[in-house]
């Protein structure tokens, strides 16, 4: 069966430069596109859009969304839920497990930009698949071929989905660089231990040592952005686990603070408990 990136969508048929991210990697990933609308989500069907909650409103969002599914450079079907956004994705994952969910941080839209990232982090909760969250600009620099990973030095185990990061990987001919944030003051670790912790999960073929930049920066997430600024990274990937979260990169609020800040697309791969 043919991997599926699922894009969730609002009332404008979706914010253009996720859903032109999702289309350009569906591409290169051989992948169909789902445009999911949940009817009654805060984030995608805000409550001074209640007007489009008529029959003849909900008609025009059903059409303009089978308009654009037609338009895209890849098989694109539509899905327009009753459900909550984290009900509907679940509904839908379980019927055909996706490679990603993308989801468009606020801009110029009417979200709050808390609004999204409370999103994001409650999908990464209830939905076990990898998230992709595109922000407002620094997207355009596509394919995305220099993918910076951010590990905190302590084991990890994915989920089953894990090769999505290789698919991408091999699809854009990208290259994979990991950074890891030690407090100013503090001993690192040796570059081999905290590449131990990375191989076990088959994330690529190969991790040299001369991939893992360690730096020393008083915040984890000022030293991730700094390194994905000076690597010129054109996209970051970190790990979050649903429940048991541990220091560093796993933190719920490290995750979800470079969710917001990031200038690049960050993609989440969630880590079993």
């Amino acid at each position: 069966m043919k991997p599926s990136i699922v894009v969730l969508t609002d009332f404008f048929a979706v914010t253009n430069r996720a859903l032109s991210y999702a289309a350009g990697l569906a591409v290169p990933l051989k992948a169909s596109l789902l445009l999911l609308h949940a009817r009654h989500d805060e984030l995608l069907a805000p409550e001074e859009f209640a007007s489009r909650h008529t029959a003849e409103g909900e008609q025009k969002t059903v059409y303009a969304l089978e308009k654009l599914a037609a338009a895209q450079p890849v098989a694109t079907a539509v899905d327009i839920s009753n459900f909550s956004l984290a009900e509907a994705v679940r509904e839908v994952v379980g019927q055909c497990p996706p490679l990603l969910v993308v989801l468009g941080r606020a801009g110029a839209e009417p979200a709050p930009e808390d609004l999204v990232t409370a999103t994001a982090m409650d999908l990464l909760g209830h939905t076990p698949y990898p998230l992709l969250v595109i922000p407002p600009a620094g997207w355009d620099a596509f394919p995305p071929r220099r993918l910076l990973l951010a590990v905190d030095g302590e084991p990890f185990s994915l989920v089953e989905y894990r090769d999505v990061l290789s698919q991408l990987l091999l699809a854009t001919h990208g290259t994979l660089s990991l950074v890891r944030v030690t407090a100013n003051g503090e001993t690192a670790p040796s570059a081999a231990a905290v590449l131990d912790t990375v191989r076990p999960n088959d994330l690529v073929n190969e991790l040299a040592e001369g991939s893992l930049r360690q730096v020393y920066q008083n915040t984890v997430v000022g030293g991730v952005l700094q390194e994905a600024a000076d690597q010129q990274a054109d996209m970051l990937v970190i790990i979050a686990r649903r429940h048991s979260l541990i220091g560093g990169l796993f933190h719920r609020s490290v995750t979800a603070q470079l969710l917001r800040e990031s200038v690049i697309p960050v993609l989440v791969l969630p880590a079993a408990d």
